[in-house]
C-alpha cells in the first residue's frame, strides 16, 4: 500500500526539525575549517555540541509538532554520517585518532553506502535508522567532544586527564556499536534482496 502523500519538498524542508537539519549540514565545512585551518578547537568544540543537541532535537520537535516527512528521514542521518566523516578524517589528520580506529569506521560507511545502492537498484527504500545505529551515533557524538579536550594547550590539564578515559570509553563503545549497526543494515539488505529474489521465482 502506498503511504501517505507527502507535500512538496520546500514545504517540507520549511518546518522547524528539517531547517535544524539542514543547520547542521551547513555546520559541517565550518567544522572541518575549524578544525583543519585555525585548529580553533574551542569553537568546534562548541559547534559540535551544537550538533549533538540539535540533533536529538530535530527527532523530538518532529514527534511534537507532528511535522515527520520522507525529507527529514533522509536529511538527519545523512547529516550524523556527514559529522562523523568529517570528524573522522579531521581526527586522523591531526593525529588524535589512529588510522585502523578511522579506518574500520570508514570502510563501515561504504558498505553500508553500498547496500543502500543495491536495495535502490532492487527497488527497495532505504533501510530505516535502526535504535542501534542511533544510539551508536549519539555515543560518538559524545566521545568527539571529550577527544577535542585532551587536545592542545589543554593536554596536560586536569580537565584533559578527566576528559581521556571518558573519551576512549565512550569511542571503544560507540566504534563497536556502529560496527555492529553496519552489520545489521548489510543483513536486512541480504534477507530483503534473497526475499525478492524467491518471489521472483514463484
Amino acid at each position: 500500500m502506498a503511504g501517505p502523500e507527502q507535500p512538496p519538498l520546500l514545504r517540507q524542508a520549511l518546518t522547524v526539525p528539517n531547517l535544524l537539519s539542514l543547520l547542521r549540514l551547513a555546520g559541517v565545512p565550518v567544522f572541518l575549517w575549524l578544525l583543519l585551518g585555525p585548529k580553533a578547537d574551542g569553537w568546534a568544540l562548541a559547534l559540535l555540541v551544537f550538533s549533538a543537541l540539535t540533533d536529538w532535537l530535530d527527532g523530538k520537535l518532529a514527534r511534537w509538532l507532528d511535522q515527520m516527512s520522507r525529507l527529514g528521514q533522509l536529511l538527519d542521518p545523512a547529516a550524523d554520517r556527514l559529522y562523523i566523516v568529517a570528524t573522522l578524517a579531521a581526527f586522523l589528520l591531526r593525529g588524535i585518532l589512529p588510522w585502523w580506529v578511522v579506518g574500520a569506521l570508514v570502510l563501515r560507511e561504504l558498505i553500508v553506502g553500498v547496500a543502500i545502492l543495491v536495495l535502490r537498484r532492487n527497488g527497495f527504500a532505504p533501510p530505516e535508522v535502526t535504535y542501534i545505529g542511533k544510539g551508536a551515533t549519539f555515543v560518538l557524538m559524545y566521545a568527539f567532544p571529550f577527544l577535542l579536550l585532551t587536545q592542545g594547550a589543554a593536554a596536560d590539564s586536569t580537565v584533559a586527564a578527566i576528559a581521556r578515559p571518558i573519551a576512549y570509553a565512550f569511542m571503544t563503545w560507540g566504534g563497536v556499536l556502529y560496527l555492529w549497526s553496519g552489520a545489521l543494515y548489510v543483513l536486512q539488505t541480504v534477507r530483503a534482496i534473497r526475499g525478492a529474489a524467491r518471489a521472483g521465482r514463484m
